[in-house]
């Protein structure tokens, strides 16, 4: 597309008019629009293969410029007629035909609800059937914790209670010997007792040295301090174990915890009851996976039931347009002198899609007998004026502002030419149609003439151009058409005619 020596291509089109729906696509693009509502599309390739687009000098991306050129124009190229014998295609313009647009916006979102649920089911289906197959080593791993009975901050306890009795004579004994010395008995008084005496001595001269008062209360608080200690010796003393299976049963607890904290990777006991929650979590987790399958099971039924009826709603409107549709081509197409020709619409069952559960078949006999896949049957020609028939169709409900024809009279001359020319003529009066055509009954009937040509530069460069052709001008490339290289009197007389008839 980019021409030799130069960095860029850029294609530029204004369109003028104002269009509802169009306004509101490029508000939501955030693109300003001119109060005479025309646009101006630009999009620059360059050589570097990148692209930009803009709408009124606002930069698009290509999908935003996809989508505003598919509402302004329609392009037939050649190749389109092709288009026949695509399914999509041929449901689309029922649809059209039959007013289907607001039903079909239901129908894919109902599909695509149904299509969310289906997937939302099969997902959690395949998360239970994870959990259902790992159950039984979780169960057993939750029933093995659980019988540990865990308790936060247990084995701490433990290791204490386990030095205790392990060191149990060692402690007595050191207990005992602190318990005699504090309660020494026979000649020499205990500590308490003779802080006791003390005590008193000083009170008795305490009248006589004031000093004395205040070293009494320090040896009574002395002598309280070592009555609470002694107390506290002789509780601890009394709660020494020396029970060999008292320290047998804790080491075999804490050798069952360090197990249990070596197979679950943990570091305390803390840790391992946030393991035995998870297990418990993991277990109670199938239950609500259950519940869950079986709330998305009933949602799926209701949607199910929705996408239905509206394929149902969808299925009965187009059985109803499909004879009138049917019935207006065929119209057309003995106007473009297929005199005999039938043209008939099949609506039969298919897998459900966003369109429905239809499939439409058009038929087609160019003798009147046997209709057949159109596909099969007709010929060049026949496509091409079938296709015709279905555009001027759909310019009447799609409402499309420009089409542009890319010699959709391929394949015929003569009086069905000229017949395509005046069809194609009628549907401009409604919107503004162009004709690419290398046929003279064609060219005739356009209310302006542009001639495309092809010229060779100094630097060997070759440049397109177009150019409006008007009066004689114009007479003379209908008779190129007519006569081709040499320009015969006959041709011009003719091109002089056919201009005047159109």
């Amino acid at each position: 597309m980019i021409a030799e020596g130069a960095d860029s291509c850029v294609v530029e089109a204004e369109f003028s008019g104002r269009d509802e729906a169009l306004a509101a696509l490029l508000a939501e693009a955030d693109v300003e629009t001119a109060e005479d509502g025309s646009l101006l599309i630009r999009r620059v390739v360059s050589r570097s293969g990148r692209s930009r687009c803009f709408i009124n000098d606002c930069p698009v991306p290509v999908g935003i410029l996809q989508e505003v050129s598919g509402r302004l124009v329609d392009i037939h190229s050649q190749h389109k007629s092709l288009l026949l014998t695509d399914a999509r295609f041929q449901l689309s313009v029922l649809d059209h035909f039959a007013g289907n647009g607001e039903r079909l916006a239901a129908c894919r979102t109902a599909w695509q609800a149904l299509q969310d649920l289906r997937a939302q089911l099969a997902a959690e289906r395949e998360r239970l059937d994870r959990m259902l197959a790992d159950r039984d080593y979780t169960e057993a791993q939750w029933h093995q914790l659980e019988e540990a009975k865990l308790v936060p901050g247990e084995l701490e306890s433990l290791e204490e209670e386990q030095r205790s009795l392990a060191n149990a004579e060692q402690i007595k004994e050191a207990l005992g010997g602190s318990l005699e010395l504090l309660r020494a008995e026979g000649e020499v008084p205990g500590m308490s007792a003779a802080l006791k005496d003390a005590s008193r001595r000083l009170s008795a001269i305490a009248k006589f040295l004031p000093a004395a008062s205040a070293l009494q209360e320090r040896l009574d608080s002395l002598r309280i301090e070592l009555d609470d200690i002694d107390s506290e010796l002789e509780s601890m003393y009394a709660r020494v174990d020396l029970s060999p299976a008292r320290l047998e049963a804790v080491e075999d607890r804490m050798s069952r915890l360090y197990a249990l904290l070596k197979k679950h990777h943990c570091r305390t006991v803390d840790e391992l009851v946030a393991v035995r929650e998870r297990y418990a979590e993991a277990l109670s987790g199938s239950e609500a996976s259950e519940d869950r399958i079986r709330e998305l099971e009933k949602e799926l039924q209701g949607a199910e039931g929705n996408y239905h009826i509206i394929c149902a709603e969808l299925t009965k409107a187009r059985c109803t347009a499909a004879p009138s549709f049917a019935a207006a081509i065929t119209e057309s197409l003995h106007f473009l002198e297929l005199d005999r020709a039938v043209f008939d619409v099949a609506v039969s069952a298919a897998p459900e899609s966003a369109a429905g559960s239809d499939r439409v078949s058009y038929l087609f006999s160019a003798t009147g007998r046997d209709p057949q896949d159109v596909a099969k049957c007709a010929s060049g020609g026949e496509l091409s004026r079938i296709m015709l028939c279905l555009k001027e169709m759909m310019a009447k409900f799609v409402g499309m502002p420009t089409l542009i024809f890319d010699e959709i009279d391929t394949g015929v001359s003569g009086s069905v030419a000229d017949k395509m020319g005046r069809m194609i003529c009628a549907m401009g009066r409604d919107m503004q149609v162009f004709s690419i055509t290398h046929l003279p009954q064609v060219a005739a009937k356009g209310d302006a003439h542009f001639v495309v040509t092809k010229s060779v530069q100094d630097d060997g460069r070759t440049i397109s151009s177009i150019s409006e052709v008007q009066g004689e001008e114009r007479v003379m490339e209908i008779a190129r058409l007519l006569s081709g290289a040499t320009i015969t009197p006959a041709a011009v007389a003719n091109a002089r005619a056919l201009i005047a008839e159109s």
